[in-house]
């Protein structure tokens, strides 16, 4: 009976364990799972608060952006806040940002883009002046502020262009290399910060803009009936793929040449052990991902792979995954003991930020997308804000079958922006070294600036000098035509 009794009195103490706060938190064998059970299901309850509430519908706001948010608000209560580990977020929002690049990357090319080269590279350059733009004025603004009122990095508004340029992964990246390595006391929650009103900017701000454009009779109001996309089977099975079903799943193959391929890039980067290196996994990744790519269409091509191992669906599948959890982890690991002492910064970098890139992208925009101006404007505003996943979200309330080029250019354009954005990657380590670097850093992002508006803006500007040298033929050519008109008088007379 004794035993019994003891056997109970351990089996309740147990129990009672469980039911705290503190062995949830700290259990060694739940505590990472307990964590991804919190993400996905303040994603499940965001995606059902966008579904049932006509606001948040229209908003267009993501489902990860308010399933973070309610994280986020949840922290406010102390014992949440304990409960949630913002080392195990950052750690998901910095590796799913590397997984899921990998995953759009190892997509197949189906040939099917409705674009050309031209507006390829000059939505990469448009890409690459936006975060050459938004570091510059970022850096600009901290600059003043570590002057006059004591910021602790000079350096520190070049996360706006990570944060609105670059999403959530850049943002945690490089935010917690400032802080652990220059002394930017609450860098980390300084980026994602950024990255998460970037989120709400995208979104509201571009259906405010949309619902303008419709009230002016400028866009057509798309019906339910009309929003809703027609797939067809090649949407989700190319052409002489392997099948969904063997001794081992389609869905597994796929999985493990994103995880494989994210090894390796593990393997240089402990290699190089350089530690601005890790800041780059996801560029890593993806340069990895498109050789992969197109050692597979080498080997397709000359037959020696008899049939595709990836499959297209099923990659957007997982990148579309790892971004949802990149983005509500990212909001869930703000810290809001550190939010709270530099909240009027933050609001001046990124209202500054945000006007700057809405008024510049809308000026760019009827410039290079000549007959689909509003379409090309609110994807790339979307993306230069928010995430890829914002401007389409956007794009798709007023081009829901992608008639446009507009989406193509965002697929396609990823490349080129990279080429001519990675100027931006070389100065992070070099800008927050001091004061003096900080300010040499934001010469060099103009610089850039007027560089690459010559590149957008080359017709109209070699067009104005051409139209002054014919009218100064003009003026020469006037006392002829003056002298000629008084000999047809002088005849007539």
């Amino acid at each position: 009976m004794d035993s019994v009794l003891t056997q109970v009195s351990a089996s309740a103490l147990l129990y009672n364990n469980l039911l705290t706060v503190e062995s949830f938190a700290n259990d060694s064998v739940w505590a990472g799972l307990i964590q991804i059970f919190v993400l996905i299901g303040a994603l499940l309850i965001g995606n059902l608060l966008r579904r049932v509430i006509p606001f948040m519908r229209k908003s267009l706001i993501p489902s990860a952006l308010l399933g973070g948010t309610i994280v986020l608000l949840l922290k406010l209560i102390p014992a949440v806040n304990e409960f949630i580990n913002n080392d195990l977020m950052e750690t998901v929002t910095y590796h799913c940002l590397a997984l899921g690049f990998i995953a759009t990357a190892l997509k197949k090319n189906t040939g099917n883009k409705k674009t050309t080269t031209k507006a390829i590279l000059e939505s990469g350059v448009l890409q690459g002046s936006v975060y050459s733009m938004q570091a510059m004025l970022g850096i600009g603004i901290t600059i003043l502020l570590s002057v006059v009122a004591g910021f602790p990095l000079a350096a520190g508004g070049v996360l706006l262009a990570l944060g609105y340029g670059q999403g959530t992964g850049q943002a945690l990246n490089y935010g917690k290399i400032f802080e652990n390595d220059y002394g930017f006391t609450g860098g980390t929650t300084f980026g994602l910060s950024i990255a998460a009103i970037g989120f709400f900017v995208a979104s509201i701000v571009g259906v405010v803009y949309l619902n303008i454009l419709r009230k002016r009779g400028k866009l057509r109001v798309i019906t339910s009936n009309e929003s809703v996309v027609q797939h067809k089977l090649e949407d989700f099975v190319g052409e002489n793929e392997i099948p969904n079903t063997e001794s081992v799943d389609k869905f597994t193959i796929n999985i493990g040449f994103v995880v494989i391929i994210y090894g390796i890039v593990y393997g240089i980067m402990r290699l190089v052990n350089v530690n601005l290196i890790w800041g780059f996994n996801f560029l890593l990744g993806s340069l990895l991902a498109l050789l992969i790519r197109l050692t597979l269409n080498f080997l397709s091509k000359k037959k020696v792979l008899k049939r595709e191992p990836t499959n297209n669906f099923l990659l957007d599948r997982i990148s579309g995954f790892m971004f949802d959890m990149m983005i509500i982890a990212g909001v869930a690991a703000i810290d809001w003991n550190q939010f709270s002492s530099m909240w009027w910064q933050l609001i001046i970098i990124c209202v500054v930020g945000a006007v700057a890139t809405f008024a510049y992208i809308r000026v760019v925009a009827n410039n290079i997308y000549k007959g689909y101006e509003h379409e090309g404007f609110i994807s790339m505003f979307g993306m230069m804000t928010g995430t890829a996943s914002n401007g389409m979200i956007l794009l798709r309330e007023i081009d829901p079958k992608l008639e446009t080029p507009a989406a193509s250019n965002m697929v396609y354009s990823g490349l080129p922006a990279i080429v001519f954005g990675g100027g931006l990657l070389l100065v992070l380590g070099y800008c927050p070294k001091g004061l003096t670097e900080s300010i040499i850093t934001f010469a060099i992002l103009l610089v850039a600036c007027v560089a690459f508006n010559l590149v957008l803006f080359r017709n109209k500007i070699f067009r104005r000098k051409k139209v002054t040298a014919k009218a100064g033929d003009i003026e020469q050519e006037a006392p002829s035509e003056q002298a000629v008109q008084s000999v047809d008088d002088t005849t007539q007379e």
